[in-house]
């Protein structure tokens, strides 16, 4: 049924989009023909608009591997550098959740561990909707910050990083064979918000995979039973990406987990994508979520090998 309502979607997009180009086409020759300017120079944006959707729906159809559709666990951690970096985290969390609340995705809160004098020193959710890890697989990596630091009484510019990690939901069609006698289980009191909100049992649950000393932490429940299925669920997930992973850079010699992108605050504005190119001023409304156009570079350089500047030219 899922695959149904996308295949559905898709099809009703590609009918609308000819529609209204049809519609922007007679628009500019009616306005040509009775000279009305105005008229002409708003269906020529309308046509800009429509042609950038049509780039994006184009990027989109090329997130067939095996997890693309997939929903998405997303994990941030902070760097060396105390609270620096533990608010760099959350600031990382808040970019990521706000960009897949306007893109109509679910979020869904796994674990999270609160820093000690602000921010998070990590945290894990779930993102939920169609090519969810599709999307969000081109932001694994590295993430470095330069501003002036909040937290410094003397006003002195701070170099803090963050990393993010990208992984699936993995579902029944794919296979991860997972022997539990490998897998050490450890449960712990779930951190709360005090008073009346601890968590009295030992809810929180803990796998870690000891051939490859991968853990997963989940929390969000108060049960025990429900948190130990997410966390085997989790497991499965770093599990197929750590095997992708390894798969993908024993092809290339760019390493998994480096930087990926600088965001400067100070002495000027600036977000620039290590990978790509891409690069903006606008650096609060990437910082409030405004990511589309660096996944989408990302994207088109691994589909065309194309530079950034020719993902607007896709036709």
């Amino acid at each position: 049924m899922q695959e149904r309502t996308a295949l559905e979607d898709q099809l009703t997009a590609i009918g609308r989009i000819e529609q209204e180009l049809d519609d922007q086409i007679t628009m500019i020759e009616l306005g040509e023909a009775e000279k009305d300017r105005k008229a002409v120079a708003d269906a020529e944006a309308a046509l800009h608009k429509l042609k950038a959707e049509v780039a994006r729906r184009e990027l989109e159809a090329l997130l067939s591997g095996e997890a693309d559709a997939n929903d998405s666990y997303l994990e941030v951690h902070a760097g060396a550098g105390g609270t620096e970096s533990q608010d760099w985290a959350s600031m990382l969390l808040r970019m990521y959740t706000r960009w897949a609340e306007q893109h109509g995705y679910k979020i869904e809160w796994i674990e999270e561990t609160e820093g000690e004098a602000a921010g998070i020193k990590s945290a894990t959710v779930q993102v939920k909707g169609r090519n969810a890890f599709g999307w969000l697989r081109t932001e694994n990596g590295v993430h470095r910050l330069v501003r002036i630091s909040p937290f410094d009484a003397n006003a002195r510019r701070h170099t803090s990083f963050a990393s993010v990690n990208i992984y699936p939901v993995v579902d029944d069609r794919i296979n991860v064979d997972i022997k539990e006698a490998d897998v050490r289980v450890d449960t712990m009191r779930a951190g709360g918000a005090g008073g009346q909100h601890v968590n009295k049992t030992e809810s929180a649950v803990r796998l870690t995979h000891i051939p490859t000393n991968i853990a997963v932490v989940c929390q969000n429940d108060r049960s025990q039973h429900r948190n130990r299925a997410q966390a085997w669920q989790m497991l499965r997930a770093r599990l197929y990406e750590e095997k992708a992973a390894a798969e993908q850079a024993a092809k290339t010699d760019i390493g998994w987990g480096h930087q990926i992108r600088s965001y400067v605050l100070q002495p000027y504005q600036m977000v620039k994508d290590l990978r790509t190119g891409v690069q903006t001023s606008n650096t609060a409304a990437v910082l409030d979520g405004d990511l589309d156009q660096f996944m989408e570079a990302a994207l088109a350089q691994k589909a065309f090998g194309t530079a950034p500047k020719d993902v607007e030219d896709v036709e």
